[in-house]
């Protein structure tokens, strides 16, 4: 899995959405407490990748 950090959790929600437009494949948004929001995705090739934010913003 490849993880990438975001400054906050709205490029993490745009990239989110960008990927899933680009033929990703949900694989569940969620937060985890009030200061963490991940989302998680499968590229068209399998790969898995979490985007995520510790900036509550």
């Amino acid at each position: 899995m490849v993880t990438f950090e975001a400054s906050n959790q709205a490029p993490v929600m745009a990239l989110y959405a960008a990927a899933l437009a680009a033929g990703g494949t949900d694989e569940g948004r969620r937060g985890s407490g009030p200061r963490f929001y991940v989302g998680y995705l499968r590229d068209p090739e399998g790969n898995k990748i979490a985007l995520f934010s510790s900036n509550p913003d």
